[in-house]
């Protein structure tokens, strides 16, 4: 089992509330972290889940930008060892949610995710502005 990171805190992946599961007949394209995004066909995928093999990785950033500025308009997900401290980044890149495990989860409890969800408002831009 796996849960999802939203803006809101945690969600059972599959469960109701989970709104890329919740749509029907969902065509989910997975892309390992090595893939190169100029060369990703995304045609008919509603959901795209990038795959984060470590939180050291962060190829996947790259790929969810690419893939916004390519056109992809869908639900993209960033699946595996992403940490709470990333989800502002993963948000900034384009992602919609993070997919972790149980065992992650546990280790860093929703607060911590929630914590970080206002991830429009904390970038070093914006500091840089108000200083």
């Amino acid at each position: 089992m796996s849960i999802i990171v939203t803006d809101q805190g945690f969600v059972s992946a599959g469960s109701e509330s989970d709104a890329a599961a919740a749509c029907s007949e969902v065509e989910v394209l997975t892309l390992p972290s090595d893939s190169n995004p100029r060369e990703v066909d995304f045609d008919g995928a509603a959901l795209v889940r990038v795959e984060f093999p470590s939180f050291s990785d962060g190829r996947g950033f790259t790929i969810a930008r690419e893939l916004r500025q390519r056109g992809f308009t869908g639900h993209l997900r960033a699946s595996g060892h992403v940490i709470a401290d990333q989800y502002a980044m993963a948000r900034r890149s384009g992602f919609d949610d993070v997919e972790i495990s149980d065992e992650l989860a546990a280790r860093q409890p929703e607060e911590q995710w929630k914590f970080r969800a206002d991830w429009r408002a904390h970038d070093y831009q914006s500091r840089l502005r108000a200083g």
